[in-house]
């Protein structure tokens, strides 16, 4: 089956962002526990780019195959889970990288680089991270894996932000986030 992506995020409101959301049927990993475990000699680079045995991954469909697979364990290790096995996965940064933000309605609505939809709220918050000159922000996707906010992506949001005041806050899903590190 060919893999079709959304349309641009600006272009969809609040709700045609959710049902895309919920028209993703990802596997449920939190819910396997298998016995098998190895290596799966895959890496994801602080730049989102995806390796495996030491090449990039250049198909996309892959990547957002397996993206579908990952979880983070309480330990903060990575793995790539399936009912039969688990494979470790290095991760340098984050999982994922934000690509995109919109404000639908009052809320943050962001485009993952796996092209997964994501509206930010009490499941799915934004965290600062690093030092005030050089802020990294994150947000939480699903089983424990987080994005992290490219350049552009930061700046959109740092301009939402300033429109709402002096603050460096932003609100979606009924919480209040800061875009500052503490």
């Amino acid at each position: 089956m060919v893999y079709t992506p959304p349309p641009e995020l600006a272009a969809l409101s609040l709700g045609q962002i959710a049902e895309q959301v919920a028209a993703r049927k990802l596997p449920p990993v939190e819910q396997w526990d298998p016995q098998q475990s190895g290596e799966s000699h895959m890496r994801i680079a602080a730049d989102g780019t995806w390796y495996h045995e030491g090449a990039p991954i250049r198909r996309s469909a892959m990547v957002r195959a397996f993206s579908g697979l990952l979880r983070r364990e309480a330990d903060g290790s990575y793995w790539l889970v399936t009912p039969f096995q688990k494979l470790s996965i290095t991760v340098e940064d984050a999982c994922f990288q934000a690509v995109d933000v919109s404000r639908k309605d009052g809320d943050l609505a962001f485009r993952l680089n796996t092209d997964d939809l994501v509206i930010a709220g009490p499941d799915h918050a934004l965290r600062a991270e690093g030092d005030p000159n050089q802020p990294a922000l994150y947000l939480r996707v699903r089983h424990g894996c987080e994005a992290r906010l490219n350049r552009s992506t930061y700046e959109q949001l740092a301009q939402i932000a300033l429109g709402q005041g002096e603050d460096w806050t932003v609100a979606s899903g009924g919480e209040t986030f800061s875009l500052r590190p503490e």
